[in-house]
């Protein structure tokens, strides 16, 4: 069974942050700040061993994913 994959963007709409489940259209929670946002989706991340993507919000790789951590859960 694959690994879950967590994503971090922000969102054109309304500039907020976004965290959601690849795969899924549904929204998991919006946040303020970009911190705020990669904090909650790591602490997800690391309950379930997942792996995390964070989005860019400017230049020209716009939308496309900064970095990738692999979260390791607890045993």
């Amino acid at each position: 069974m694959a690994s879950k994959v967590y994503h971090v963007s922000k969102r054109a709409s309304d500039n907020k942050w976004q965290v959601f489940i690849q795969g899924s259209d549904k929204v998991i929670k919006l946040f303020d700040t970009k911190a705020e946002a990669e904090a909650y989706c790591e602490q997800m991340a690391k309950n379930q061993g997942a792996t995390l993507l964070v989005h860019k919000s400017k230049g020209d790789n716009k939308g496309k994913a900064a970095k990738a951590k692999v979260v390791k859960g607890k045993k």
